[in-house]
């Protein structure tokens, strides 16, 4: 279980000569073996809280514990080590490294053929295209997105962290994309985004807007109330 309480985190404001608010007392808490969505406008915080629970920054005030322990301290490799994984909104680009090491560097660990082809598969990519290749300027947008999500499958953990992973999957099909979510049932996973599709797998939805939590609650009942009042949600909640 992952608890946030009282988190707050704000940057200095140059211009203003002030510090600006990103996120004020912000308490949630996502329960094991659940998917949950953080949707709303964009600014409002949500890349930001995903940041501070993997540890990229630390919150100007609050705590994070994780299963009872306070890890507000720890560093990202410290909380790796704990079982949080991530994928970025944007993927990381690596030069001269292969898929095939990327994966074993993810997991930690030598693997087979049959490992990779499972991770893989997982997020619509046949191995034996793409083991070899090269991480480079060579790979799509979507292509390199599906690659990072796979690395999150081999890594594996307790706790999944996706900043909008439908980014640059466009010619991917959305039932694919929540297959992955299926498969991670059984472990904490926390998703921003604000596509149809993945907000109706949700467990529990939280919006955001100007750097709180507006609302929250379980995934059927706040998909409905947003489909039927799209002004919260602030985009079309339309399938790409």
């Amino acid at each position: 279980m992952l608890e946030l309480k009282n988190i707050s985190y704000s940057v200095k404001d140059e211009a203003a000569g002030r510090r600006q608010d990103i996120l004020k007392n912000v308490s949630l808490t996502f329960g094991d073996a659940s998917i949950n969505v953080i949707t709303g406008p964009n600014g409002s915080g949500k890349s930001t809280l995903i940041k501070l629970i993997m540890g990229f920054e630390k919150p100007t005030a609050g705590k994070v514990l994780f299963n009872g322990e306070d890890v507000t301290e720890l560093g990202v490799t410290e909380r790796a080590r704990k079982g949080f994984t991530i994928a970025f909104q944007q993927p990381v680009r690596f030069k001269g490294i292969t898929v095939k090491s990327l994966l074993e560097l993810a997991s930690g660990r030598k693997m087979n053929t049959d490992d990779m082809c499972e991770c893989l598969s997982a997020v619509g990519l046949c191995a034996r295209n793409y083991i070899d290749r090269a991480v480079d300027g060579t790979l799509s947008g979507g292509e390199l997105k599906r690659i990072e999500l796979a690395m999150a499958v081999a890594k594996g953990g307790e706790l999944f962290l996706l900043d909008e992973p439908e980014a640059g999957i466009d010619l991917w099909s959305f039932e694919d994309l929540v297959k992955i979510f299926d498969r991670l049932r059984d472990k904490t996973v926390i998703i921003v985004s604000h596509q149809q599709r993945i907000l109706e797998t949700a467990d529990k939805i939280f919006l955001f807007d100007q750097d709180k939590i507006v609302s929250a609650g379980r995934g059927e009942d706040m998909f409905s109330l947003l489909t039927r009042r799209p002004s919260l949600c602030w985009r079309d909640l339309r399938e790409n």
